[in-house]
């Protein structure tokens, strides 16, 4: 990996490379992750699910694929499972016979649990040697960010006209 990293040009322009330094550290900390649940007995997305439900019990299968940004088939197949294993409930709607509100199991505590010691000790990897007051500025930056896109993207974007080249 270092070997890759050492191939890649340096550029001066720190911003120009914000997107994939983004990306680049996100996929490393999935990845980590991963390598820290394996032998749990539950996938990645998995653990999201049951993340996310926490914190949202009740809420729709569509609304949790939304929060999860997946499509409504694929959030149904990783709650089919999380239903078979004991850790998930599907709930009928009290007047939409075609929503299924979820809620956790108390079989799914112990493991919300584990997954936040799994996220505490990615999280400590990931900033280690990062001084408690960057962190914090880190964290103060990335929420700015986070809300100026959230912003951005309920804008509708105008489509200019695409330059000819001929």
């Amino acid at each position: 990996m270092i070997s890759f990293l050492m191939k890649v040009p340096i550029v001066n322009d720190n911003s120009a490379h914000l997107g994939f330094l983004l990306h680049d550290v996100a996929r490393l900390m999935r990845k980590r992750f991963e390598q820290h649940a394996r032998g749990f007995g539950l996938t990645r997305s998995q653990w999201q699910a049951l993340a996310y439900l926490s914190r949202n019990e009740g809420i729709s299968q569509t609304g949790l694929a939304d929060l999860l940004d997946v499509e409504p088939i694929t959030l149904s197949r990783i709650i089919d499972r999380l239903v078979e294993t004991g850790l998930v409930e599907r709930i009928a709607h009290a007047t939409d016979r075609r929503v299924w509100r979820l809620r956790l199991t108390e079989a799914a505590r112990p493991k919300l649990t584990q997954v936040r010691e799994l996220g505490d000790k990615t999280r400590s990897e990931t900033l280690a040697g990062v001084p408690e007051a960057e962190r914090e500025r880190l964290i103060e930056t990335l929420s700015a960010m986070r809300a100026n896109l959230s912003i951005a993207c309920e804008i509708p974007v105008t489509s200019k006209k695409k330059v000819s080249h001929g």
